[in-house]
This record gives structure tokens, sequence and C-alpha cells, in this order.
């Protein structure tokens, strides 16, 4: 058995894994503490204390806690993080002076205050050789741009979500999962860009949470737009309810009248989706400009 201590570092969700420097060391949530990661000295927040677990679990020999963040240490972080907006205005006017065409989206400065990261976007590859020269002889620090794509951009700035949370990228997820017209598709959702879209103009990430229900719920309805039979004879699906399993049917009656009616799916009678993959006529469709840019 191992023992790990969870830590989290600034803007992110995820967990990561260190051993504690000493087995009487007691290492209580939300204490601060200094450890080395490949990137060098870095400052991180304990989600969870002292556990023991299969040595099976851990992919890689984990490297220990330096220490408990002392005041200076504490002092350290909050000085790093003043430092901030005047470094984003200043590289923000070169930008706009030597008119590189990128936009910086954040920075910040390493825990040992001996480099500068900046953030960027960019639609292609950008030459900032002479940003950097310019903005090493002002900080005088190892200065690091680093080009991150329209996801990250949203995750770095955060911000709220359609569902008026705040963007899961920014504050529950630990890494992007993969995300799908798809999964859409099995929710019943109307592929309308501005309906299943974050702030990022990406698919929601939030559509891959529930998506294994769906895709299999998906195999027992009925195809929207598809004949099925019910008691009262056959209809035209209209739409169905994923999580009640009841599909609104449309009959059309001998008078020519129509009547909506809404039937559990196992009253109805209709052929079932071939093992949860697109119908051929889904395969086909053609998806348009606006869902493509979603898609990209």
């Amino acid at each position: 058995m191992a023992k790990i201590i969870g830590v989290k570092f600034k803007n992110t969700a995820k967990v990561y894994y260190f051993a504690p420097a000493n087995d009487t060391d007691v290492y209580e949530e939300k204490t601060g503490v200094v450890v080395e990661t490949a990137k060098g000295l870095e400052y991180g927040t304990v989600v969870f204390g002292t556990r023991e677990v299969e040595d099976s679990e851990l992919k890689h020999p984990l490297k220990p806690i330096i220490r408990k963040a002392t005041e200076k240490d504490e002092k350290t972080v909050k000085d790093n993080e003043k430092k901030i907006p005047d470094a984003m205005e200043y590289a923000n006017q070169k930008i706009a002076e030597m008119k590189i065409d990128m936009k910086l989206i954040g920075c910040e400065y390493a825990f040992d205050g001996k480099k500068i990261v900046f953030y960027f976007t960019a639609d292609g590859r950008v030459d900032f050789r002479e940003l950097v020269k310019v903005l090493a002889a002002k900080f005088h620090l190892r200065i690091e741009l680093r080009q991150v794509g329209i996801r990250d951009e949203t995750k770095i700035l955060g911000g709220i979500a359609p569902c008026g949370r705040t963007c899961c990228c920014a504050s529950c997820m630990s890494d992007f999962g993969k995300v799908s017209i798809k999964m859409a598709k099995n929710q019943g959702l109307h592929l309308n860009p501005g309906k299943i879209s974050g702030l990022c103009g990406r698919l929601m990430c939030c559509l891959e949470y529930e998506n294994d229900y769906y895709a299999e719920v998906y195999k027992k309805m009925p195809k929207v737009g598809g004949t099925v039979g019910t008691p009262e004879g056959n209809g035209v699906v209209i739409s169905n309810d994923m999580l009640k399993l009841i599909s609104k049917v449309k009959i059309t009656k001998g008078d020519g009248s129509d009547v909506y009616k809404d039937f559990p799916v196992d009253r109805l009678d209709f052929k079932r989706n071939n093992g949860g993959k697109d119908d051929k006529d889904d395969d086909d469709e053609k998806v348009s400009e606006d869902m493509k840019k979603i898609l990209d």
C-alpha cells in the first residue's frame, strides 16, 4: 500500500497525488503545500489528507511534498498574483504596438519567481520571438508564451454557462472529455448550435455526463418521425421523453382528424434502433455550416 495526498493547483480541478514528506506530518484539507513538479517548485492546496491506495493504482513513483507552506510562501503567492494585472497590461500594449495577431487571455508567475507564462489564442501559428525579447527585457525573467485552444480559453477565463452555473471546465472538470453530435441525438436534443454549444462555441461538455444512460435508452425508443403501432392504431412518433420512456404519437383517424397521445414505450410496436447506432439517414445527414463550426 502507498500513502498519498491529493493536491490541487490554481485554476485547475484536477487532483494530483503526492507522497507525504514523512509519516508524522498531518495534512488537513485546504492546507497550502510546496511541491516539486515537472515545471519546478509549485504552490498547491491539499484536497484530501493522507490516504492509502494499492500500488497498482499508481502509474509512476510519487514525488514527495517538499513542505507545508510557510507565511513567506503564502506572501510570495499573493505578491505574484498582484503582479499579474501590470504584466497583462504591458504585454497587451506591446502586442498592439507590434501588430501581432494574437489574443492574450492570461498569465501566471512561477512560484519560484523565475518565469512568467503568458497564455494566448490565435487563428494559426504566430511568430512571437520579438515579443519574447521585449518582455524579457522588461521583466528580467524567463518568458514563456503558450498558445491554447478555444476550450482552454474558456477554462482559463471562466464564465456562466447556459445552465446558470459556472462553466464545468473552469470549476469541476479535471480533463476535457470527447463530445460528439451523436450524444445530442441520443438525448433527443434539437441540433441547434445555440442550444447545444457552450461559451467556447463548441459542443457542451455536459452532453457526455449522462450519455451512457441515453445511449442505452435510445435503443429502446422508436425513431422520431417513424411509424409505430399503438393500442389505438398506427401513428407517427412526434417526440420521445427519454426519462419517462414515453412517446408522443400522432394518430390519424378515419375522418382525417389527428389525435396526439402519449404511450409508454412498452405498449408500442416498432422496429428497435439498430443497436444504438445511427440509422442510415442519420449517417448521411448533412450537417449545417453552423454545426460544422462547433465540431471543428
